[in-house]
């Protein structure tokens, strides 16, 4: 990694942390380094979750590096195989990301937190996507995910007034999963972390898989296309080691032990 970007191994989960001083802004730079990251964290078999947190206590990530772009970092500047600050198309990734917003996710700092699979924030956490009011938009993701997340109606009060909205909003709305004391949300999220990789990794993946595949499909268009055999994921955990393991373990009343295939 990166003094930007800093990732430890605590059990199955990697613990990634996003470190630029003051507002945890993201170059191209940053950006492929949180590639760099992820990808680790997802070709290496031994992790099953990642908690991603900003450095400090005031800001998750404020976004795209203004300074770069005054110095001339173009708008639409190549960030990498995974997008702006590496994760916002990062599309072909099997396992799960947990946000852990820690302050202020703003503009791209936004967008990386609703890239993530499910979100924990500290009670003082604001979200907004301002890029409205930069005679711009929120292109690497906002404009495409917060729709699809929350009500139209608030989803495009936020991307056309850039308003803040605060944690207990975006709880109540089913943004995030939880909020937390500040103190409290690294640990929060690394407990949830190690709940969900108590899980067989294989069908963690399905999961992903799934959802991904047939959310804009009706119930029955989502079946057929579960049980078509073009799913690899899902016909991975269905035809896996893991599978049997799982009614074993429960059978002989003791903790799974799971291999991943």
């Amino acid at each position: 990694m990166t003094e930007a970007v800093n990732m430890e191994t605590i059990g199955t989960t990697a613990l990634i942390t996003l470190d630029r001083p003051k507002a945890n802004a993201v170059d191209v730079a940053t950006s492929r380094a949180l590639f760099a990251a992820f990808s680790e964290f997802e070709s290496d078999p031994e992790l099953r979750v990642a908690v991603l947190t900003g450095a400090g206590g005031r800001f998750f990530s404020a976004g795209w590096d203004l300074k770069a772009a005054a110095e001339g970092e173009a708008v639409d500047a190549d960030h990498g195989p995974g997008g702006f600050a590496g994760l916002t198309e990062y599309f072909d990734r099997t396992k799960p990301i947990i946000a852990a917003v820690n302050g202020l996710a703003l503009g791209g700092g936004f967008e990386l937190a609703l890239a993530a699979d499910l979100i924990v924030a500290s009670s003082e956490a604001e979200f907004a996507l301002p890029e409205v009011q930069l005679g711009m938009i929120a292109d690497s993701g906002g404009v495409l995910r917060l729709p699809q997340l929350l009500p139209q109606a608030v989803a495009m009060e936020m991307l056309m007034s850039g308003r803040r909205m605060t944690a207990a909003e975006a709880e109540r709305w089913g943004l995030t999963n939880r909020t937390v004391e500040p103190a409290e949300v690294v640990s929060a999220a690394l407990e949830l972390a190690e709940q969900i990789g108590r899980g067989a990794p294989l069908a963690l993946r399905a999961i992903k898989e799934v959802v991904s595949a047939t959310q804009t499909l009706s119930v029955a268009d989502g079946f057929a296309l579960m049980r078509s055999g073009q799913l690899d994921g899902y016909r991975a955990m269905l035809e896996s080691d893991d599978s049997l393991e799982g009614s074993r373990a429960f059978a002989e009343k003791r903790e799974p032990i799971w291999q991943g295939r």
